[in-house]
This record gives C-alpha cells, structure tokens and sequence, in this order.
C-alpha cells in the first residue's frame, strides 16, 4: 500500500478559478433538452453539501494518520473539495434565481446527511464518502472521455465539470487509503457501503431531476416520457453512466484499488493546456479535443 501513496503531488488543488457563470447561462444549457440540463443540475446541486460531509468523514481521522505522504494528500483534497463547493455554490445561486427549489433540496440532503453522521458508524461514513468518491472519480470517463457525449453543453457549464472531474480523480484514493490502512475498515463492510451509496444515487438522481423539472412546469406524465426516452442515454451500454458500470463493479474485488483504474486518457492534455494558460475553458476544450 506505501507504494500506492508515495506521490506527495499527485493531488494538485486549484484555486479561485473564475468559470464566468452567470444569469447568461441558458435555461437548458445542453442541447436546449430539460431532461440532460435538469439531471446534471439535480447532481451538482448537492456537490457543496456533499464535499463538506466527505471533509467530516475523513477529519474523524485526520490525527491518527501518520504517514506524511497521505497526511499531505489529505489536506489537498480538503482544499479541492472545498474549491468544488465553492463553485458549485455560485451555480446553485443561479438555479435559485430561476425559480427552482434549492433550498428545499439542499435542507433534504442536509437532514440525509445529518442522520448519517449521527446514526451510522465514523467507519461506515468513512466507507460511503470512499464509495461515493468511487462514482465521482469515473465521472471524467463517463462525460469526457469520447466527444460525443457532451457536445451541444453550455462551454463553461462543461468546463466547470471538466475541472471537477479532473481533479476527482487526482485525488481518487485518498479516502480509500484512508479509509483501508487508518480506519481499517473490512472488505464486507466497503461493499455494503457501496451498495448503499448505488442505490442512494439512484434514488437521488431520479428523484431530484424530477423536481427540477416539476418546478419546471413538466406534468407527471411529461417527466415520465421525459425520463423513458432518456434511459439509454443515461444507462445503455455507451449511456453516460452504462460506459462506466464495470469500473463500479470493480470495487467489489477483494483486492481492488482505485489506483487499478487508470486516469481518462485526455487527462494530461487538460493538465498541459491549464499550466499554460490557467484558463479551465481552454483545458476543457484541449480535453474534449483529445476525446476519442
């Protein structure tokens, strides 16, 4: 396991980065299509609360790391992940003044967490934030790995979440080292919290796109056909998260590491094109130009 964590760099946290989101956004920012806008708002909407739950879980045992390595890559994806809910945060601003119901949302999730962290065990919260840091860390697969799937997105919605991704999987194994050589958590008991995490999302996701798009003014029967016609987009073998359900059922192997998934294979040209011009625009763009 030393090995796995001996890049004290490998986790790079970029700061105060200006994605220029504003009320000029449209509407539908993908395609003018409601139900893709609608889903990808619904799952970063609750980014900010996410990351701060994630930060609680691996605090808990922040002082019993003792490798220096880990300890400074810890610190690092703190400082990502709360430049993530930063950002994320801005845009949550602008769903409000669309009229949408973000406050009622994100009080659903805080009471979620909340009842996690009182009734759940710091190692079975330190498991669900290594499971749910799992899904996020294939995002950039899932979304920019081939150009089709995001093309027709708002360019700087798709670069807030290409920096995002990017930087999700630097630190991918963070919690996971923490959590399997500090907290010591069991094989049976990282399955059972991914599991729970799986089905949390699944839940999660369908549940808050269709609210979205209830405030929307979308009937029942129109977010129904809505969701129908979007299934395969989402879930069929090139869907956006079908492309990656073999990575997820990676993590059920005894022996699994999040290091045994390589990084998308664009990842160095977003890292050239940002140390360059420190434009996440431009390092977006060098990233979906290198997609197959």
């Amino acid at each position: 396991m030393h090995n796995r964590i001996s890049n004290p760099d490998r986790v790079q946290p970029r700061e105060n980065i200006d994605f220029k989101l504003d009320s000029s956004i449209p509407r539908y920012w993908w395609e003018n299509d409601p139900y893709k806008t609608r889903m990808m708002d619904a799952m970063q909407l609750y980014f900010p609360d996410g990351e701060r739950y994630f930060i609680t879980c691996v605090r808990h045992y922040r002082e019993r790391i003792s490798d220096p390595v880990l300890s400074k890559h810890v610190r690092d994806f703190t400082r990502q992940e709360a430049q993530h809910g930063i950002a994320h945060t801005r845009f949550n601003n602008l769903l409000k003044e669309q009229g949408l119901p973000v406050d009622k949302m994100l009080a659903m999730q805080k009471k979620r967490n909340s009842f996690w962290l009182k009734h759940f065990s710091p190692e079975f919260n330190l498991a669900l934030t290594a499971a749910f840091e799992h899904f996020t860390a294939l995002l950039a697969e899932g979304f920019f790995a081939r150009k089709a799937v995001m093309q027709g997105a708002d360019p700087r919605m798709k670069a807030l979440f290409a920096w995002h991704a990017i930087e999700e999987m630097e630190h991918k194994s963070v919690v996971f080292n923490v959590m399997t050589t500090v907290a010591r958590v069991g094989y049976f008991k990282r399955c059972a919290a991914m599991i729970y995490a799986t089905l949390d999302i699944s839940f999660e996701t369908y549940r808050s796109t269709d609210m979205l798009l209830q405030a929307d003014g979308f009937g029942w029967l129109q977010r129904k056909r809505l969701l129908l016609s979007h299934l395969g987009w989402m879930y069929g073998r090139n869907g956006v998260f079908g492309s990656f359900s073999k990575q997820i059922l990676a993590y059920m192997k005894p022996d699994f590491h999040p290091d045994d998934i390589p990084v998308v294979h664009n990842y160095p040209d977003w890292i050239q094109a940002w140390e360059r011009t420190g434009d996440p625009g431009q390092a977006c763009a060098a990233l979906v130009a290198a997609a197959h």
